[in-house]
């Protein structure tokens, strides 16, 4: 006896003389892609990192953070922390009550929501007396993505009195 199936669509099974078909279930698609990840990553701090008597405010004056970027706090294990506070803890360098520090010396945050982000450290006097405070505005991610152009990576140079277009990668 010779068995035969298909298993794209319904499959004849040839036992003697009379064929029967049998369902077979299509494959399942794969799950569509999720999103890319968009954004920028900020380190916060650039070279100095989340360290005391950093002008933070300095720092994050004409960046633009939207929704989407990624913050990224470096500083010795153990040094300091990052806590997410509300406006008001943010001026009194309060340690929110049911606040879970960041504390591992790389933490990263990705910026999910618009609006107004504050960020201490909390320990000792670290935002206090040391200035480790950060306040940034996120805007909304726009939902407009122009279409590239096609020569859009294209750019022209000249080779004496000729032009020469070359696609630069």
């Amino acid at each position: 006896m010779k068995l035969v199936i298909d298993v794209l669509s319904w499959s004849p099974v040839l036992p003697v003389s009379n064929p029967v078909l049998v369902p077979v279930p299509a494959p399942t698609p794969a799950p569509a892609p999720g999103p890319v990840p968009l954004g920028n990553m900020f380190i916060v701090g650039d070279d100095y990192g989340w360290t005391l008597d950093f002008d933070y405010q300095a720092w994050a004056k004409g960046k633009e953070f939207v929704v989407g970027d990624k913050l990224v706090f470096i500083y010795p294990k153990g040094a300091h922390n990052v806590y997410k506070v509300n406006g008001t803890d943010f001026q009194q360098c309060t340690i929110p009550v049911f606040g879970e520090p960041l504390s591992s010396g790389y933490d990263w945050v990705t910026l999910t929501t618009p609006g107004r982000k504050w960020y201490i450290c909390g320990v000792r006097k670290h935002c206090q007396k040391g200035g480790m405070k950060l306040v940034i505005d996120v805007l909304p991610r726009s939902t407009y993505l122009p279409s590239p152009s096609p020569w859009g990576s294209y750019k022209g140079r000249r080779l004496g009195n000729t032009r020469v277009l070359g696609r630069v990668d």
